[in-house]
């Protein structure tokens, strides 16, 4: 078994880093405080070919796959610039198109995901149903060649800053009368579609928002795959990619909060001339986050290196355990960052106290710990199904 990169992975892994590390943490909290959006990281990362790394070739990526996008969203994290639209429009929105999208849909979105110049948002979540697709109350129905669709979503990020929404619906199989999900490609200005921005105690250029469909009419080319039989491996095939690129951005934001801390407690001296690093109290902490982080890591690597060779079944184990286990670094690192810098940890300066709200949410969405225990219990334990 190789754990190491590739020399092309290693030199993609450098080149995000210093990219990161030339905005750094103080520009993502400015935007994030003034209301922006990390438009020029963004932008430039796209330029640079870091954003569609996982876009085949032939439409204009880098032809890599899930661990060259893992480590983009690790590295821009650990240079203090967690980018949660990485997870939603590259992870989510151009796998499903790639993989299940017509041919057609490949051709008009993959080259705009490639080049940084199109944002795809995801919505899934419902005030009523959460995550459980079996639940979903966003309907779609036929009229005429048209859908129409009405519905609600919530905590829908960056529906400001993109094109397109991914909508996740359910439709009436004709044959069964059943409801059965479908996938469709909603432009953020349609007709029937609205939006209010909910206010979040997290530290972040991404806003996150309610959506309302009210009969919002779409062409039948905006059904992803051209198929109902299309939605269900179109909707799964979205969600290894999630949790594998979240957790990367929680295993670099962690490996950026104990960066800080270790700087800091190497060079502060408050008793005598030992540093404070000197002390087992403050010294044992930040080694044991830094063994949780590295972990989950291995974990990330292990997850994405299945998913890109086509074991989708044991991606999707690997990458629950990876999002579980970066969720509850992530958490660790940053706290104990926190602790580790005293009253510094808590200023705006030292930027650690900016990532408690996001590495908090980061054991919520996009599924809680809870549920990936539930998972873990009955797919790998052979528990009884307990929900």
């Amino acid at each position: 078994m190789n754990f190491d990169l590739t020399p092309e992975q290693d030199q993609l892994r450098d080149a995000v880093r210093a990219l990161g590390r030339r905005y750094g943490h103080s520009y993502f909290v400015e935007k994030a405080k003034s209301g922006g959006h990390t438009t020029e990281l963004w932008d430039e990362a796209g330029r640079l070919g870091y954003l569609g790394v996982n876009v085949p070739t032939e439409y204009g990526g880098g032809g890599g796959g899930l661990t060259e996008l893992a480590i983009v969203c690790e590295e821009l994290a650990a240079a203090g610039c967690p980018l949660l639209l990485l997870v939603v429009s590259p992870a989510i929105a151009a796998t499903v198109i790639n993989r299940h999208g017509t041919e057609e849909q490949r051709k008009r979105f993959l080259p705009g995901f490639a080049d940084g110049s199109l944002k795809v948002v995801f919505a899934i979540t419902e005030p009523d149903a959460g995550s459980n697709f079996h639940r979903l109350g966003t309907v779609a129905r036929r009229d005429g060649d048209d859908w129409l669709l009405s519905g609600r979503k919530c905590y829908i990020s960056g529906v400001d800053e993109a094109q397109y929404v991914l909508v996740v619906a359910r439709t009436e199989d004709a044959a069964s009368g059943k409801l059965k999900p479908a996938l469709f490609l909603l432009p953020t200005d349609a007709a029937g579609l609205t939006r209010s921005k909910l206010d979040m105690e997290i530290v972040s250029p991404e806003n996150q928002f309610l959506l309302y469909l009210d009969d919002v009419r779409l062409p039948a080319d905006a059904l992803v795959g051209g198929s109902l039989d299309a939605g269900l491996p179109a909707l799964f095939a979205g969600l290894n990619p999630e949790r594998i690129t979240v957790a990367a951005m929680g295993v670099g934001t962690g490996r950026y909060a104990i960066e800080r801390a270790t700087d800091y407690t190497a060079t502060r001296r408050v008793w005598g001339g030992r540093s404070i690093g000197a002390h087992q109290g403050v010294a044992h902490p930040l080694a044991h986050a830094a063994v949780q982080v590295e972990l989950a890591r291995l974990m990330i690597h292990n997850a994405a290196t299945l998913y890109d060779a086509g074991r989708d079944l044991e991606a999707g184990v690997c990458g629950n355990m990876a999002k579980y286990a970066a969720g509850e670094a992530a958490a660790l690192a940053v706290d104990t960052a926190v602790q580790a810098l005293g009253g510094a940890g808590m200023t705006t300066e030292y930027g650690v106290a900016t990532l408690l709200g996001a590495v908090r949410a980061g054991r919520i969405a996009p599924v809680s710990r809870e549920m990936i225990l539930n998972f873990v219990a009955q797919h790998v334990l052979g528990q009884e199904k307990s929900y």
